[in-house]
């Protein structure tokens, strides 16, 4: 079972990296130069792993107060409210909600009109807090899909390739993604970020698939620059918060977002999405990565403050339909405000897809829209990647089920992370736990467009929902589940 997207908590962290420091592999090291390939296997990954583990933790806590101190305390104050207001409230939802909603009877699914889509657009510009821009979506589904249609697209680049990604692995086929990078950087601006958390992560474990013989990368940020032009900036962690953003934009007009990371899993073992978008919600995506590589550099918050004062730029054409960007900021879960809040308008149905399932109030409207005759279903990995994460996802199917929400297993490993609420959709990067509701940067992009809602029903929640295997009875759930269960809540 491969760890890859593993999204790490400051505590995790902590804890893990004297472990790490401690059981540093005293193998034989080879000669390679940085950069070079290295013998899987061959050398220390932990060894390597702690050394990375070490210079992390240096800058969460020495470098970022120095030079970002605004977004450093920014972080910490958010994580403790949301930490402190969250768990207070699934104190009250575990004790008092929840137990008052199941002494009510479940009705039969009402198959009532949906909501008014119209008005729930103008009111979620007031609700998010963010106004509607317009573009395309195109879903690409899996890596068959995203991968060559992404990797044809570099190397059509006219002028630049910004790439931000919380994992750019150092398997064999981001090796390849880096080779075809570092052949377009001879002509075109190349700008790759990759997240602190994310890549160490990444350098932990190898997919099952990988071939036996491959060479692996010490540091993919080196591999990248090395005979290159490309610049490569690692984004920090204050207070080991992670930056779980997905994009790719291409001659600041046509912009990839969605769930996969860049590496072998993605590309050939798990279920995914990603969304290949144009128009004017383009320049909103390259404005964020303008602000976002400018605090990645040595002058933190204030090459922020610079780049946010330059505005968005138009560069994109003006097409398509209406779109919005929510996020997930500091002080500011937009992501999480808008869901909660179609989920307790919702007339007719819900479907949900997403991997890491642990938000106790996302669960208990879900149960409350369900009473109001809402068809509610949702779908889980049959295989997940994360440990403590799929036994808290039993503890939710259980929940789900006494509730009398439709639960599917997918077929191994589902990344998927989208949302259909009577006719609105959101899709993006967002898990449905506490790191990407309330804590880590997140973006997804919501659209209420009937066109672009019936491609994401048809080529994936139905097609899911054919494969998977409805759970019809309560799993078994052992103490270390609940245990991990509570774990999951309070820090993933």
């Amino acid at each position: 079972m491969t760890t890859t997207d593993r999204k790490a908590s400051g505590i995790t962290i902590a804890l893990v990296t004297g472990i790490l420091s401690a059981c540093a592999s005293t193998q034989q090291v080879t000669t390679n130069e940085p950069g070079e390939h290295v013998q899987s296997g061959q050398i220390t990954g932990n060894g390597a792993t702690a050394v990375q583990a070490t210079v992390l933790l240096a800058r969460s806590f020495q470098v970022d107060p120095v030079n970002r101190p605004v977004s450093n305390a920014m972080s910490y104050g958010s994580y403790i409210i949301k930490s402190t207001t969250g768990l207070l409230h699934r104190v009250a939802i575990s004790t008092a909600q929840f137990p008052s909603l199941e002494a009510q009877s479940i009705p039969e699914v009402s198959y009532a009109e949906s909501m008014d889509l119209e008005q729930w657009e103008k009111d979620l510009d007031r609700i998010s807090g963010r106004k509607r821009s317009s573009g395309s979506i195109d879903f690409l589904v899996d890596g068959d899909e995203y991968f060559p249609r992404m990797l044809a697209a570099v190397r059509d680049a006219r002028e630049s390739v910004d790439i931000r990604t919380y994992i750019f692995d150092n398997d064999d086929y981001a090796v390849k993604v880096a080779d075809e990078l570092k052949s377009v950087s001879e002509s075109v601006d190349v700008r790759v970020m990759f997240d602190g958390i994310g890549n160490l992560a990444a350098l932990r474990a190898m997919p099952e698939s990988m071939p036996d013989n491959f060479a692996a990368p010490m540091s993919m940020e080196r591999y990248l620059e090395r005979d290159s032009r490309i610049r490569v900036r690692k984004l920090s962690n204050p207070w080991l918060t992670g930056d779980h953003t997905k994009t790719t934009i291409i001659d600041r007009k046509i912009a990839f977002i969605g769930g996969m990371n860049i590496g072998r899993e993605y590309r050939y073992d798990w279920h995914d999405l990603m969304m290949e978008v144009h128009g004017p919600i383009v320049d909103q995506l390259q404005f964020d990565h303008n602000k976002a590589w400018a605090k990645a550099s040595v002058f933190g918050d204030l090459a922020n403050l610079f780049a946010f004062l330059s505005g968005k730029k138009k560069h994109a054409e003006p097409v398509g339909y209406p779109v919005r960007a929510l996020y997930t900021r500091n002080f500011d879960s937009q992501i999480y405000r808008a869901q909660l809040e179609a989920i307790r308008r919702a007339c007719s149905y819900i479907m949900i897809e997403n991997s890491y399932f642990s938000d106790d109030a996302t669960l208990y409207e879900l149960a409350r829209a369900r009473r109001r005759g809402v068809d509610v279903r949702v779908i889980l990995p049959a295989e997940g990647n994360h440990g403590t994460h799929d036994a808290s996802n039993l503890v939710a199917i259980n929940k789900m089920l006494d509730n009398g929400i439709r639960v599917y297993r997918y077929p191994g490993m589902s990344h998927v992370k989208a949302a259909v609420i009577d006719g609105w959709a959101s899709v993006g990067t967002a898990n449905f736990d506490k790191l990407s509701l309330q804590v880590n940067k997140e973006v997804n992009l919501a659209t209420s467009d009937e066109g672009a809602v019936r491609q994401l029903l048809d080529r994936v929640f139905l097609p899911d929902i054919a494969v998977s295997e409805e759970i019809e009875e309560k799993v078994p759930v052992t103490i270390q589940s609940h245990f991990l269960e509570i774990v999951t809540d309070e820090v993933l």
